[in-house]
């Protein structure tokens, strides 16, 4: 068997720093001793110590983690854990213009992948007033949609009615980073590839699959919904 691509792989994820390290190992200490929210840690001196290195370091690398989010200072109770929000420093970052061309096909990517995937929790949760309010939505949508590959209002209504249907506050979170990074990619000329068929399944399907269909018939109609943009990937 050939290592070299597991040897690489692993030190590209090995800390670069001594800082890094211990910030490392400051995570590996609250899990060997299961810490959860709402615990104290020891003191600085006292990692310090533990870890053997100075509190310049201990210092940093605890600044590291509450700049993450995992833990925070209390009045009279000194450093605790806390309850992470893992998606806090993500929404901080999503700026199109700042990431490379690889992460914002990645992205254009994921947000396809979850629509596609969100069909048997829509048919679990949704019901016949989610299924009118979406037939309210493409009302004014264009009887021949073929050339609308995209439109941002159109998407912002609808695709954020269907995130709101799943009930998982996650992934309507995602989907108000996801999509301005998906406008940006369509319109920034990223996608080069022409679309050769412009057929595909519009809102108003979708709804129909949504009152008459299945997670399996939603989500082969949701595939052909972004037909479209598939074709400028692949």
């Amino acid at each position: 068997m050939d290592y070299t691509g597991m040897q690489s792989e692993s030190k590209s994820n090995e800390p670069n720093t001594l800082v890094d390290k211990i910030e490392a190992d400051l995570l590996d200490y609250f899990n060997t001793h299961r810490l959860k929210a709402g615990d104290a840690i020891p003191k600085e001196v006292e990692l310090a110590t533990q870890l053997g290195v100075s509190r310049t370091v201990i210092r940093e690398a605890m600044l590291r983690l509450r700049t993450r989010g995992l833990i925070e200072s209390k009045k009279k109770r000194g450093t605790i854990i806390t309850y992470p929000d893992p998606l806090a420093l993500l929404e901080k970052s999503m700026y199109p213009g700042i990431l490379n061309d690889e992460t914002l096909r990645d992205i254009f990517e994921l947000r396809m992948v979850l629509e596609i995937g969100m069909g048997d929790l829509l048919f679990e949760r949704i019901t016949q007033a989610d299924i009118d309010e979406l037939y309210a939505i493409v009302a004014d949508e264009p009887i021949n949609t073929q050339e609308m590959v995209f439109d941002a209002d159109q998407e912002v209504r609808f695709h954020g009615k269907l995130y709101d249907i799943t009930g998982n506050e996650t992934l309507r979170r995602f989907q108000r980073m996801l999509l301005p990074i998906f406008k940006y990619v369509h319109e920034s000329g990223l996608l080069k590839k022409p679309i050769q068929h412009k057929k595909f399944v519009s809102h108003r399907g979708l709804v129909d699959v949504l009152q008459h269909g299945n997670p399996e018939t939603f989500r082969n109609a949701m595939r052909n919904h972004f037909e479209n943009h598939f074709q400028r990937l692949f």
